[in-house]
């Protein structure tokens, strides 16, 4: 749904070890929800056999999210994906809590 491999979306958010789900936006989550949901649901209906077949209902559920993603960028005018992680996230809130940059 991102048009990124987890090694790519990772590197786009500046990740080395972090988890990724822990530096996506609420938005990013809901989103890979969308994608594992539409997977499971089309996987329970179609009931593939064999990797190849798996894959190609995972492919589906992603398609579904990328869509939805797509639908919400044009909506908005702005990109749904950021690389803005969960340090760069608390560094914010901190800022508007306490008007000046904290130290991690």
């Amino acid at each position: 749904w991102t048009d990124k491999s987890v090694k790519d979306y990772k590197k786009f958010k500046g990740l080395k070890k972090e988890n990724l789900r822990d530096n996506m936006t609420n938005l990013e989550l809901v989103l890979n929800m969308l994608a594992e949901a539409s997977t499971a649901e089309i996987s329970k209906k179609k009931k593939p056999e064999g990797l190849e077949s798996n894959k190609q209902i995972a492919r589906k559920g992603g398609i579904a999210a990328r869509k939805a993603r797509i639908e919400i960028e044009k909506q908005t005018g702005e990109s749904v994906i950021v690389s803005k992680n969960a340090k760069s996230l608390m560094a914010r809130k901190n800022k508007l809590l306490f008007g000046k940059k904290q130290e991690m």
